[in-house]
């Protein structure tokens, strides 16, 4: 490991806590103690707890991809295949949050965060939509408000994935998982709409695998994207710190843990976790 992220990553080694898998991706620590994630090719959603064995916890999940919780504590999940966002309920029951935005179906909703007023972030990419299929013309990230209102934020992105806000709400931070391999930031107003678009990292690389798509910050500000041959690591200015290596390349990441200083990754047929120095920004909730 790069000695740059030796004051970043305290554990010696990397855990691998469950195998056997497609394609995992949506990472997200329940505060019950366990973790969640998605096998997306095969539109599973599996519960984790640390040592014992994974548990199907929602089939048929619409090729279910980024999850979050909304304030309630509710699971919010992107239905890639469905075409929509959902909330589950506690007994179960799965019920729509967005499916259209000004009339027209969304495209492929991949990965959502959520502020502390309680309104949600989604990336909306259309690319691996037949275009006689979609309905949206451009690539971008909407916006439901706490009223369940739908506005789009950015209407001029190549392919938007992974998304996050810094420690204190004021940036977006969006990948792009295409030529352009970066992350940009966004200015973050009162009124939910964000601006000033810039390129916060570059992320081009000479590595064989992996593009820009997860994204996580720590309370310090630091960007945690997984990326090109691991997971990439930038200083909230975004210059690079190092690149996180594990056994497969992660597609995407999460906290949770002790004091939420674990940082859990899906990585391609399997699930790993790291123990880092300081902890991860936390999931709002309604106080």
């Amino acid at each position: 490991m790069a000695d740059q992220l030796s004051d970043i990553v305290e554990s010696s080694e990397v855990e691998r806590l469950a195998t056997g898998f497609v394609f995992t991706e949506g990472p997200l620590w329940h505060p019950d103690g366990y973790l969640l994630f998605v096998d997306i090719r095969r539109s599973l959603i599996f519960r984790l707890v640390p040592g014992g064995e994974p548990e199907v916890m929602r089939e048929n999940s619409g090729g279910s991809n980024g999850l979050t919780f909304d304030l309630q504590g509710r699971l919010i999940m992107c239905e890639g295949d469905n075409r929509r966002i959902t909330r589950m309920r506690s007994d179960g029951a799965v019920t729509p949050v967005a499916e259209r935005w000004e009339g027209k179906r969304l495209s492929r909703p991949n990965d959502v965060v959520g502020l502390s007023d309680g309104s949600l972030y989604f990336t909306n990419p259309g690319a691996r939509l037949d275009p006689s299929d979609r309905e949206i013309d451009f690539d971008g990230v909407h916006r439901i408000a706490p009223d369940g209102g739908v506005t789009a934020v950015i209407t001029d992105f190549e392919y938007p994935n992974g998304l996050a806000f810094s420690p204190d709400e004021s940036t977006l931070y969006v990948a792009n998982t295409r030529e352009a391999m970066h992350i940009k930031a966004f200015d973050v107003h009162a009124d939910g709409s964000v601006a000033n678009g810039r390129v916060f990292a570059d992320m081009s690389s000479d590595e064989p695998d992996g593009v820009p798509d997860g994204m996580k910050v720590d309370v310090e500000g630091r960007v945690y994207c997984t990326g090109p041959g691991g997971c990439w690591v930038f200083d909230a200015s975004g210059g690079r710190i190092g690149i996180i290596r594990l056994p497969e390349i992660p597609a995407n990441c999460a906290w949770g843990g002790a004091g939420n200083r674990t940082m859990f990754f899906a990585a391609r047929t399997s699930v790993y976790s790291m123990i880092m120095t300081t902890p991860g920004t936390s999931i709002p909730t309604a106080d």
